[in-house]
């Protein structure tokens, strides 16, 4: 029979260990998922390494304890939670769910007290018990059957406790272990111990007496007057104290080790929450494919040559294409259907039809499409013009709920109910293996997903009139991706040469860095190499380690900095690895994206993010680094497509605190924007209760992370890590912002009011947010979803307005005659390129436009520029 060994995880300190170890992360949904990334990847290293056949997660089941009776300050002082760490333990659980990892947790217990529990009972039957904590309290469970691993750094490195340990590391048995912490006590759990007594005098007095009681029947002999007096006062203390610090190993648990069998995750259901959570990396180790739901038949005909006879008033319309990328794929075909027939054109039918491009050119014959984008963007590329869309499946999908935004159109279809159309991946595979059917099995699948369009479109549509949406999808939605599919066949000119001398400079730069490096550490090693780099830096240079893994030290960005005042070659490590960074992924990486127009044709995510924002892929446009001087150069490349022309800029000036002043009513704030007032410095004048012209730098530079918090959702917690300082700072700055601005206060506490009320938030044009947390008894959840509710309508009214002036400004181009052309949104600012004759019209209207495109009770302000590229328009 093989020997049980039995896991046994802390979950509360994991958790905590994973969120402070990683930097604050977020999925497309605004959810923070550093603690649940982090714990998820030290899981699986539990798993490959201890191959547990048993296995459970502890948690503490609330504030108050056992030890509270004994000592009402038990762990008092303690910091709250951060909300950003709240929010996530649903998720954590959730995820364990998935992985089949039973969870417990005992009202009036702690989690050590449970694994205590377990522990022993485990031991008792001579199982191989691992525990794994970041709390040293329970290296008192060490035995010769119990090993204790406790988180150092990081989320991988951990000490290995076994009693031979703990004797070399303490010089005492692991029992003796609870008596140390009786003498010293803990400042993290509040439990005092005996004053004057630190873990060196501790060790000292149980290596010469063995436990507290021997302590106290030998105090005669304990010569050292202050240390004499000190046991003798607090004797009641120390005894105390010990017994806060005893984990129960007899919990009154109803689990015991048979019910914790571990057999693997359910796969369906961990996909599942990775996908909720964009772990695509880990999605991607899962491999295989979700379940299909079994298809119904239906017919398609594959036609060779189209009869305009076969083509109605209204039809379908999929463009079906193998990869994601539209602006590069071949186009495979072109499905139709009006429920009463299903077509299948191959491209080359399409492409030698004149009467069939002549149907889609026709404005007044009705097309309904799965992206009208894609379907525009991608014919546009063979010369074959697309109008009269009148239905957009993903767009009208995405607006009646954007928390569950999807390209495929199966994904988009079962959330209708839906399930006729099969997943791309089914049909073509995926990695390595992916490629074409047989020609009627393609045929098919591309029939399938326009009949998916046309069966979906009533369903929709009456959602969105229902919600009083369909103006927010029919007037601005679905008429933007007719302008974002001009801006994506346009694309963006880009100085091949230019950059590629760029890529040459910043190589010298980089190869005088290694240079100098070198210099300074003595020796040539491999800067890349994080083994090599700290042998170098923690050794050699001998810097003091912040951080260690089981490879050796840590050398991550936030270590680095950390230490940058200790070593000048530490700031040259920096700068190295920005620059390699900018060379290899904006220099080598743009690069590959010309197109052999010579221009790089960038795609718009329309339907993606939960406020409506939009988002740039291959390559991401919006994300080109600016703060480094090398880094904005690289916008040097990007240039008019003709001669004499040049780029213009127009950017919203802090629309989203705009915004916020709109909603908010708040009379200050209002006045501040009217008074084209310093929004910063004013605010800091507010907050600290200056006059406007004693504000300093750094009271703006606070003010400034407030103001834009506010609109986050910022915690505490949160503007303490921004401005480097405590957390009772931060709240009492939160706390003097909200008196200063009530408005803005009441806005906050209405708008929670009103999503408790309805479920949902809106924006200004009547996008909704979902927030069935909102109401939630769990109160990670309801916390999260009510920071959402603040922040959304003030980002998603921000995306309605910018997206209203593109389409007011592609019309008023039209109307005014200009050549000028729009070619990029780049978060809050518009680009176009112009020739120089139109640019003292562009700097009239453009502003015009931009400042009508919605009308708010604070002045919307356009600052606009122009260049000969994009990095000199000034």
């Amino acid at each position: 029979m093989t020997k049980k060994k039995i896991v046994l995880l802390d979950g509360n300190s994991l958790a905590y260990r994973a969120f402070f170890a990683l930097p604050l992360l977020t999925n497309d949904q605004g959810i923070h998922t550093n603690a649940v990334y982090g714990f998820t990847m030290m899981l699986q290293n539990i798993l490959e390494e201890e191959k547990p056949t048993h296995m459970l997660v502890a948690w503490d089941a609330g504030k108050t304890t056992f030890r509270h009776k004994t000592f009402d300050e038990y762990k008092g002082g303690r910091q709250k939670t951060p909300s950003e760490l709240s929010e996530q333990f649903p998720y954590l659980r959730k995820m364990l769910k998935a992985y089949n990892i039973p969870q417990y947790e005992l009202d009036q217990y702690e989690a050590d007290d449970i694994i205590g529990t377990l522990s022993h009972q485990g031991d008792k039957k001579d199982a191989e018990v691992v525990v794994i904590s970041g709390d040293k309290d329970l290296t008192q469970l060490t035995t010769e059957h119990t090993t204790v691993f406790i988180t150092r750094r990081g989320i991988t490195d951990t000490e290995k406790y076994t009693p031979e340990h703990v004797m070399e590391k303490y010089g005492i048995q692991p029992h003796q272990i609870i008596d140390m912490k009786g003498l010293m006590g803990d400042s993290s759990d509040n439990i005092p111990g005996v004053p004057g007594v630190g873990e060196k005098t501790a060790l000292k007095l149980l290596k010469e007496y063995g436990s507290i009681e021997e302590i106290y029947a030998s105090l005669d002999k304990i010569t050292a007057k202050r240390l004499n007096e000190n046991l003798t006062q607090n004797k009641e203390t120390a005894f105390m104290s010990r017994d806060l610090a005893t984990i129960v190993v007899d919990a009154p648990i109803t689990i015991s080790i048979d019910d914790l069998s571990y057999s693997g995750p359910n796969m369906d259901e961990l996909i599942n929450i990775y996908q909720e959570l964009k772990f695509n990396t880990l999605l991607e180790k899962l491999g295989g494919n979700p379940i299909e739901e079994k298809q119904e038949d239906v017919e398609v005909t594959t036609v060779s040559e189209i009869d305009v006879s076969q083509l109605s008033n209204e039809m379908a319309l999929h463009i079906e294409m193998m990869d994601e990328n539209y602006l590069r794929a071949n186009i495979e075909g072109v499905s139709l259907t009006d429920d009463t027939k299903t077509l299948y054109l191959p491209f080359e039918v399409v492409q030698k039809s004149d009467s069939f491009q002549a149907w889609l050119k026709d404005d007044t014959k009705k097309k309904l499409c799965t992206d009208s984008k894609a379907a525009r963007a991608s014919l546009a590329r063979h010369g074959v013009e697309v109008n009269g869309i009148d239905f957009d499946l993903l767009l009208g999908s995405y607006i009646v709920n954007p928390s569950t935004s999807s390209s495929d159109v199966a994904s988009i279809a079962k959330q209708f109910g839906y399930t006729n159309v099969q997943q791309d991946e089914t049909v073509y595979g995926k990695g390595a293996r992916k490629a074409l059917p047989e020609s009627d099995v393609l045929a098919e699948h591309a029939g399938r997903k326009a009949l998916a369009v046309w069966n979906l479109r009533s369903t929709i549509e009456e959602q969105l009139k229902e919600n009083e949406q369909f103006d927010l999808y029919h007037e601005l939605e679905l008429p933007l991706a007719l302008i974002l599919g001009k801006m994506e066949s346009t694309g963006v000119a880009t100085d091949k040469e230019a950059l590629a001398k760029i890529g040459t400079e910043l190589s010298a730069r980089i190869t005088d860095l290694e240079t100098l490096i070198y210099e300074i550490a003595g020796e040539k090693f491999n800067i890349n190499s994080p083994k090599q780099l700290g042998v170098i830096l923690f050794e050699k240079i001998g810097l003091t380690p912040i951080k260690k893994t089981k490879t050796g030290y840590s050398t991550a960005a936030d270590v680095l900095e950390k230490l940058a005042s200790e070593h000048e070659i530490i700031s040259h490590i920096l700068l190295y690895r920005q620059l390699t960074k900018l060379n290899s992924t904006y220099i080598e990486g743009l690069l590959k994206e010309i197109h052999e127009d010579g221009k790089i044709h960038t795609r718009f995510q329309q339907a993606l993010t939960t406020t409506g924002r939009l988002s740039s892929i291959n390559p991401n446009l919006q994300n080109i680094p600016v703060r480094l001087e090398e880094g904005r150069k690289i916008r040097a490349a990007f240039v008019p497509s003709e001669e004499s022309w040049s780029l213009f800029a127009a950017d919203y000036s802090q629309i989203e605190l705009r915004v916020l002043a709109h909603m908010s009513e708040d009379e200050k704030l209002i006045q501040a924007f009217k008074d084209n007032a310093d929004i910063h410095r004013s605010t800091a004048a507010d907050v600290f209760g200056v006059e406007v012209d004693e504000v300093t730098a750094e009271m703006r530079d606070a003010a400034k992370a407030v103001n834009f918090g506010i609109i986050y959702g910022i915690s505490d917690y949160g503007l303490s890590q921004n401005l480097n300082i405590t957390r009772k700072e931060a709240a009492q700055f939160i706390e003097t912002y909200l008196a200063s601005f009530p408005g803005v206060k009441k806005y906050m506490d209405d708008i929670v009011q009103t999503a408790k009320e309805q479920g949902y938030v809106t924006t200004l044009l009547n996008r909704r947010r979902y927030l069935p947390e909102i109401k939630s008894s769990n109160f990670n959840l309801r916390s999260f979803a009510e920071r959402t509710a603040m922040n959304t309508p003030i980002q998603g009214s921000a995306a309605d307005i910018i997206k209203q002036a593109m389409i007011d400004m592609d019309a008023r181009l039209e109307k005014e005659g200009l050549q000028a052309r729009m070619l990029l949104q780049v978060h809050d600012e518009l680009i176009f390129e112009t020739p120089e004759e139109e640019i003292e019209i562009l700097e009239k209207i453009v502003p015009e436009v931009m400042e009508a495109a919605i009308a708010l009770n604070v002045p919307l302000k356009v600052e606009s520029s122009h260049g000969k590229s994009w990095y000199d328009m000034k």
